[in-house]
């Protein structure tokens, strides 16, 4: 049905991908873009700097030649980071057409459009909506390929590629629930990280549990204010790609994000942390765009504004924090 699968994208996320599909029995194909890490994922079957403990099956086949893993795939899973998608797919515009279907893995809203990752596939390539998933959820990559359990939910406007989809990549340990509000799924999955980097912060600047757990609460709530106002179902950030994955991302010692918050709230400069970083933290410039998307739609986010303001406007986090607690009081629930 969608084999042969095709996986753009050879970091962590992308090689756990390759690694699920392909205990599943499915020939799977890893497309890497860049030279140093096409190497080591030819020659040592991994990437230390990225996934130390994985090793790819032989089965994988490893290649740096986009068209032809494309032209030979039924199935593309993209494990692109979101600010490079539509580069990628520029190359490949008219080589899709004969796709079952294209599954987003990126947590990341374009910062120069601000448009979803689907609205970036469906400018770059004739592929119709129905022929797009956002797959999100709580899914560190260094515990999926330790068969440690998750779910994540697929969201479409085709109910039966949706179905195929989460038929597709579930087994015993990764199990995919199912959704048709693609807007919801997406942005809850991208704007999190924002969050994460306020998580932290906190944690740098030696605050505690009840900190957090505000920042992730009031977090949520203004991610679902900005949601509704881009035509999202406000139950989906209940969900999986909404509080799940948003808990699991301000609180876990895999969080890419949430350690560049930490390091800020240590002191640390944002051109130093990032120049430091073998991965891509999503949620830097995902702050930039979703503190633009809120100006845009009139929608109030002060923890996105905080953040914002301390990674570009050079706020001190101490005083970030002093201004969020000294806002008006207002009602918990509140449009």
């Amino acid at each position: 049905m969608f084999e042969p699968v095709t996986i753009l994208g050879g970091g962590s996320w992308g090689m756990a991908v390759a690694h699920l599909l392909d205990r599943k029995g499915l020939p799977v194909t890893l497309w890497e873009h860049f030279p140093e890490d096409y190497e080591k994922l030819v020659k040592l079957r991994g990437n230390p700097d990225k996934l130390p403990t994985l090793k790819l099956a032989e089965s994988i086949k490893v290649t740096n030649d986009l068209e032809g893993a494309v032209e030979s795939s039924r199935l593309l899973v993209v494990a692109i980071p979101s600010q490079f998608i539509r580069s990628v797919l520029t190359r490949i515009s008219d080589r899709v057409g004969h796709l079952r279907g294209v599954v987003s893995l990126a947590k990341g809203i374009e910062k120069k459009t601000l448009k979803r990752m689907s609205e970036v596939i469906l400018d770059e390539t004739p592929l119709a909506t129905d022929k797009i998933i956002a797959m999100s959820g709580p899914s560190h990559a260094e515990e999926v390929i330790q068969d440690m359990p998750t779910t994540v939910v697929a969201a479409g406007s085709s109910e039966e590629l949706v179905t195929q989809v989460q038929e597709l990549f579930s087994d015993n340990s990764f199990r995919v629930y199912m959704c048709h509000d693609l807007i919801g799924v997406e942005l809850g999955g991208s704007l999190k990280n924002i969050i994460a980097i306020a998580a932290g912060i906190a944690d740098g600047l030696g605050m505690g549990d009840n900190t957090k757990g505000a920042l992730m609460t009031r977090g949520m709530a203004e991610i679902t204010r900005l949601g509704i106002s881009m035509g999202a179902d406000p139950k989906t950030f209940a969900g999986l790609s909404g509080i799940g994955d948003l808990v699991t991302t301000c609180i876990s010692r895999h969080s890419r994000n949430r350690w560049v918050g930490e390091r800020i709230g240590k002191g640390e400069k944002l051109d130093e942390i990032l120049r430091k970083m073998k991965m891509v933290a999503e949620g830097v410039e995902t702050t930039r765009s979703g503190y633009q998307l809120a100006r845009l739609h009139r929608v109030e986010m002060p923890i996105t504004e905080a953040v914002y303001n301390v990674l570009f406007e050079n706020v001190a986090p101490a005083e970030a924090v002093e201004n969020l607690m000294g806002r008006t009081l207002k009602p918990e629930i509140w449009q």
